[in-house]
């Protein structure tokens, strides 16, 4: 692991490239326009290079580091320009900031990584310590809670800004989680090669969000995303759940870009056990 110095961060600039990530590209293609539309309305215009794939990451975690380098390659030359590459990903963000530097070590494209890795921001850090966005809630009052990634919070240092974003929502209760910072279980590989641990760990959480009372659960990362909200949806359909008349549903879940746009525009939160994997896999390329 190549760790970051210390981070600085620029002025708001005229422009930013915006590296979408596999994930919300494939299932919250929405979420991807919502973070897109979001640093549009703060006058700044968003490049999305229309070549950008994988970061690398699956490979790289499992020990692949060439196969790794190879797919990450065709990043590095997505991003020519000097402005930020905003990712809506403290995993995918990790990847590029803290992991490429030490990925290409040695190699012809070590300075091109470090170059990029400099420039990497995690989008709702970018949010509140570049653009100083400043939010008005248009939606009804609710209770949400909040789960912060490992990737996020462990690589990337972001702890506060999310919750920096929320408190801007003033009908917006944000209810804590207990033991919020541990691990969902999800972690990529870990949770098929590891299942009865991550089954265990996403059980957990789960237990936290229920019992928490908050009715939407809200996360920067896809993948934690996926398989909690996935874990709740199974105990809402083992348990009856709002198929069931006489029983409320439990909470919903949602990306955090998506559900602040739809805050600031007053668009309308889901209801019920599932929130919205993307209505159309696989595409929504963000701008």
């Amino acid at each position: 692991m190549h760790p970051p110095v210390k981070r600085e961060y620029p002025s708001k600039p005229e422009a930013v490239y915006f590296y979408g990530t596999c994930l919300v590209d494939t299932f919250f293609p929405q979420s991807g326009l919502a973070a897109v539309e979001l640093i549009e309305r703060e006058g700044v215009r968003v490049i999305f290079p229309q070549g950008q794939t994988c970061c690398g990451q699956p490979p790289f975690n499992s020990g692949y580091h060439r196969e790794a380098r190879a797919v990450a390659r065709e990043q590095l030359a997505l991003f020519p320009a000097d402005l930020p590459v905003v990712v809506p990903s403290g995993s995918c963000g990790a990847m590029l900031r803290v992991h490429y530097p030490g990925l290409f070590a040695g190699e012809p494209e070590a300075g091109a990584a470090e170059a990029l890795a400099s420039r990497v921001f995690e989008w709702s850090d970018f949010m509140v310590q570049v653009l100083r966005v400043k939010l008005a809630d248009k939606g009804p009052p609710l209770k949400v809670a909040y789960h912060p990634s490992c990737h996020m919070l462990r690589e990337m240092k972001v702890r506060d800004a999310p919750q920096s974003l929320l408190a801007q929502l003033e009908r917006v209760e944000v209810l804590p989680l207990a033991n919020q910072e541990e691990c969902c279980g999800f972690g990529g590989a870990f949770s098929v090669k590891m299942g009865d641990v991550s089954r265990a760990m996403v059980a957990d959480k789960c237990r936290a969000v229920r019992q928490s009372g908050a009715e939407l659960l809200l996360s920067m990362d896809a993948g934690c995303l996926i398989n909690i909200g996935g874990a709740l949806d199974r105990l809402e359909r083992d348990s009856g759940g709002s198929a069931d008349a006489g029983k409320e549903s439990g909470p919903s879940w949602m990306p955090l870009p998506l559900f602040i746009q739809q805050r600031v525009t007053g668009g309308v939160q889901p209801a019920g056990g599932t929130a919205s994997l993307g209505a159309q896999p696989g595409g929504g390329h963000a701008a």
